[in-house]
């Protein structure tokens, strides 16, 4: 595989740049919804559906919507785009907003020279996608919120990030001024650029016969551990991110691996993310990243794909660790979920703001005095608990309620018993919420994704799967039910948006990835056929719609959209796996069920030719790991079949493996790994891999024996 570096494609692009002034600020994260009695300004937002977009609905900048009319208005006067990307709980994006976009003078210079759009990256990420990628390459970095000129035609020529005002007026002067004067020097840059933005990421088919080997892992985590930060866990630096599916990878590998160090990393890593302020520790549930290096000041807003993935994580951890801590975040974050984040027909909304009152965290944090009014004579040792006053001391008297020692530490300090902490804690949380609940609320981005459903489903499937909770599995069959039916289309295509029964926005890979990945992990609960028949045909429409024969890997977006200046494909894993690791997974995990050559070829071919890059970069490459090891270490399908085929399947689970997929039936089957293999008035269990089975067994035991 080929991947052409971001350097290589730099080079030349800097002169141009000189003309311009301007320093880059690369994003953070927020939200706030503005309400205001009177408009003296409408644009062409108000008709839209994003909440992000209607926040921009009354500025005095004459925003569109990407669209045609935004098009065609540029070409037909001849004026430059400026296209402004960001998203709900941006807070950088809302600081640009007040400090520019409403601002009558700045307004009255961006609409004299540019047709300007607005773009909610979460809607359109294949916009995003371009743009960011333009200005990474003229800058090095980039961020939300982006804001990137472009031709009439979209071809971009310069961007950057987050720009205070006089800087802003500058450029959008300077720009003006050049385009007036050096359109043809204009003209040239874009082309490059574009072309540069069109050849990043590009991927050479390997046609080779596939050669997996677990050295690829081992180099790659032998240079990560470079990166560990093994005093608080995660990266060694700040930012902090949680990167969900890194630490799963990182799971599996060591149980496979036998590395008994890198399960101390991850436990480390797990332990000081719950404990820490990054973790919601009055109402669950995590915020986006924390901006310090032991977890403990956030970023404060809330994201559902966060969320949904550390669910998942945490579930695993608990399957392989037995902590109760994992058990406890779990609880507590689908508690986050369905309180704030569900719409209550199945579909989750996207996030949360960090600001309230228009200050970042104020919802979320806690003085002294707080604590004692709220929790009276529990205030002691709530306070000790939480580290009040001490570790957890922010800003202003203000407190990030965070952890320190575990509960059977706190408890012989306090000198009582452990359930009687326990039954203080569960007391004063109560209670401190109840009284948070009256404090005005974080802003609420109410769209919902496609994409980010299926990962909150998948997530609700891993805690039923820990857990036997059936709250958990009956919320996860209403969300693959509106999955499946409310965001289907017509043609057997997924829309990617929904809000307030509208879905108009074409499905873009990761929606088929990670439905097909939560729909087979569904089957694996449920035994349920139609999960799989969802699956496959998601893979199918996705073959047909996004697969490219030249590189074997999948486009972004399907053949049905509007063209863009480039179709882009995504290949490297980042807080959510790339579509197309996600892809690779899934189509193994239907090849292996269906016995489909065609799935298990694209999936092989796809890993073949994204391994050369595995080594260098083991946080990007995460997802393409857990598909590399069910290359090189037995991948183990486990059929249960018979009349107790359920209870069966929820004992066995509690066994951790990283490398099975389970199937089963309580009636025969036509499914390959099923078909022959029930037998009337028993359950039994077959462990099989690449098609070949061991005797089977009616013992757990013996199940699990056959699969160390």
């Amino acid at each position: 595989m080929t991947i052409l570096s971001k350097k290589d494609l730099i080079i030349g692009y800097l002169p141009l740049l000189l003309i311009f002034l301007g320093s880059f600020i690369s994003c953070q994260n927020q939200n706030h919804s503005k309400v205001m009695e009177t408009h003296a300004h409408t644009n062409h937002l108000i008709n839209q559906t994003s909440p992000y977009l209607l926040q921009h609905a009354h500025n005095p900048v004459n925003w569109y919507p990407w669209g045609e009319e935004a098009l065609k208005k540029a070409k037909d006067e001849n004026k430059l785009l400026l296209i402004s990307v960001g998203y709900a709980a941006c807070h950088w994006c809302h600081v640009m907003e007040h400090e520019s976009f409403e601002n009558e003078e700045v307004a009255a210079l961006m609409n004299a020279n540019f047709v300007c759009i607005k773009v909610d990256r979460e809607e359109r990420p294949d916009i995003d996608q371009i743009y960011m990628s333009a200005v990474q390459l003229m800058t090095g970095s980039g961020g939300w919120p982006l804001n990137c000129f472009a031709l009439p035609d979209g071809k971009p020529f310069y961007g950057g990030t987050y720009f205070k005002t006089d800087q802003w007026m500058d450029i959008l002067t300077k720009v003006a001024e050049e385009y007036a004067n050096n359109p043809d020097k204009i003209n040239e840059y874009a082309q490059r650029l574009t072309a540069g933005v069109v050849e990043s990421e590009m991927v050479v088919k390997n046609t080779a016969a596939s050669n997996f080997n677990v050295e690829v892992l081992d180099e790659m985590v032998n240079k990560w551990k470079d990166n560990f930060d093994l005093k608080e866990g995660g990266v060694a630096r700040a930012p902090k991110f949680p990167m969900p599916n890194n630490y799963s990878f990182l799971m599996r590998y060591a149980s496979l691996r036998e590395q008994d160090s890198l399960d101390d990393f991850v436990k480390l890593t797990l332990d000081h993310m719950a404990f820490g302020g990054i973790y919601d520790q009055i109402g669950g549930g995590f915020t986006r990243y924390s901006t310090d290096a032991e977890w403990k000041a956030p970023h404060f807003e809330k994201m559902l794909y966060d969320n949904a993935q550390l669910i998942s994580l945490y579930a695993e951890a608990y399957t392989k660790f037995k902590n109760p801590l994992y058990k406890e975040i779990v609880i507590q974050t689908v508690a986050f979920c369905e309180r704030e984040l569900y719409a209550g027909n199945g579909v989750f909304y996207s996030s949360l703001d960090a600001d309230s009152e228009g200050e970042e965290g104020k919802y979320y944090v806690w003085n002294a005095q707080e604590f004692s009014e709220v929790l009276g004579a529990d205030s002691k040792i709530m306070k000790s608990y939480y580290n009040i006053n001490g570790a957890a001391l922010w800003e202003h008297g203000n407190n990030i309620p965070l952890r320190r020692k575990s509960n059977a530490e706190i408890a012989r300090e306090q000198d009582i018993s452990l359930v009687e902490l326990q039954e203080v804690v569960k007391r004063s949380n109560d209670e401190l919420l109840s009284m948070r609940e009256k404090r005005v609320h974080p802003g609420l981005d109410d769209k919902s994704l496609t994409s980010w459903n299926a990962l909150m489903l998948k997530g609700l499937v891993d805690a039923y799967i820990a857990f036997d909770d059936p709250t958990y599995l009956k919320l996860a069959k209403k969300t693959a039910i509106f999955i499946s039916e409310t965001q289907k289309r017509k043609d057997g295509g997924l829309y990617h948006n929904y809000k307030n029964g509208t879905s108009n926005i074409n499905g873009f890979l990761e929606d088929y990835a990670q439905s097909i990945e939560a729909f087979v992990r569904l089957y694996e609960a449920t035994f349920e056929d139609k999960w799989l028949i969802e699956a496959k045909a998601l893979a199918d429409y996705s073959i047909a719609h996004f697969y490219d024969d030249k590189s074997g890997m999948f486009y972004f977006t399907s053949d049905l959209d509007p063209a863009l200046i480039a179709r882009k494909m995504e290949l490297t894993d980042n807080v959510i796996p790339s579509s197309n690791s996600s892809m690779a997974n899934g189509l193994f995990l239907l090849g292996s069920i269906y016995d489909e050559g065609k799935y298990v070829k694209i999936s092989e071919e796809m890993l073949s030719s994204i391994q050369d890059q595995m080594p260098s970069y083991g946080a990007g490459f995460s997802h393409w790991g857990n598909l590399m090891l069910k290359n090189v270490y037995p991948y183990y399908e486990v059929a249960i079949v018979g009349k107790d085929c359920e209870n069966q399947r929820s004992m066995f689970e509690k066994v951790y493996h990283p490398n099975k997929l389970v199937l089963g039936s309580n009636k025969t089957s036509d499914l390959p790994l099923l078909h022959g293999k029930f037998v009337p008035d028993v359950t039994l269990f077959y462990v099989c891999v690449n098609r070949a089975c061991q005797m089977p067994t009616e013992s757990i035991e013996e199940a699990v024996s056959q699969i160390k």
